[in-house]
């Protein structure tokens, strides 16, 4: 199984999906990982990525997701896949693939990438991630200002594992 842990930039991806993958003693991967250098220097200014430049990304998401899936790997992959057609693109097999939604206020976000430092991601980006952020219907949906070890539990328990 792959669980995708989506959400905006400070929702608590990479934490939770940590913390998960230890408990599970699977894999985990952030997707933050995957992008190009020039990405990351456009998102360290505060320059929101355009389509152009996430489609590189993605394909090499979706290609680490078909060699996971091939090989039956156990792994928690922290990705923003903020738009539907991002999660359309990387689910490739809705049985095997579960996505997580990690919800939070603007509000909670903002202070927490305020607190965070030696991160890329720039406060700035925020308004862009709420603005391109089409929230999943049909999806598990965890409330992040939640302790991560109760997120942790209650995604255990909604996938049944």
């Amino acid at each position: 199984m792959i669980i995708i842990l989506m959400g905006v930039s400070g929702s608590g991806k990479t934490t939770i999906g940590k913390l998960l993958a230890e408990s599970l003693e699977w894999e985990f991967s952030d997707a933050d990982t995957f992008h190009s250098p020039e990405n990351v220097e456009k998102m360290r200014r505060g320059i929101p990525l355009s389509e152009a430049d996430r489609m590189p990304w993605l394909q090499d998401l979706q290609t680490a997701i078909k060699h996971w899936l091939q090989e039956n790997k156990n792994v928690v992959l922290a990705c923003s896949a903020l738009k539907d057609s991002y999660r359309q693109f990387l689910v490739l097999d809705s049985e095997r693939i579960k996505l997580v939604y990690l919800k939070g206020s603007y509000e909670l976000i903002q202070i927490r990438l305020q607190e965070r430092s030696n991160h890329y991601m720039s406060e700035k980006l925020l308004n862009s991630q709420f603005d391109t952020l089409e929230e999943p219907l049909n999806t598990i949906s965890m409330d992040v200002a939640q302790p991560p070890q109760v997120i942790v539990q209650n995604i255990k328990t909604a996938l049944r594992i």
